[in-house]
């Protein structure tokens, strides 16, 4: 999947932070509603423009994020 047609990060929009296009919804705050015990059902029937390609798209961006940030650091 290309999280670029569905994430994107706009300094206008909340600050820059990334979000789902469209929306006002950054991927932080969805990966928080289930970190926090939302279904993805739930948060579909809760922000209708959010679509099942849209949350995919943001568990493939938070991927390449934390792939990438542990290719430049060991935890210790």
């Amino acid at each position: 999947m290309d999280w670029r047609q569905y994430i994107h990060s706009d300094p206008n929009i909340l600050q820059g932070k990334a979000v789902v296009k469209g929306t006002r919804l950054s991927v932080a705050f969805i990966l928080q509603l289930l970190a926090s015990g939302w279904s993805v059902e739930q948060i579909l029937e809760n922000y209708p423009t959010l679509t099942p390609e849209a949350l995919r798209a943001v568990f493939a961006f938070a991927s390449r994020a934390v792939t990438r940030n542990s290719q430049r650091s060991t935890i210790k």
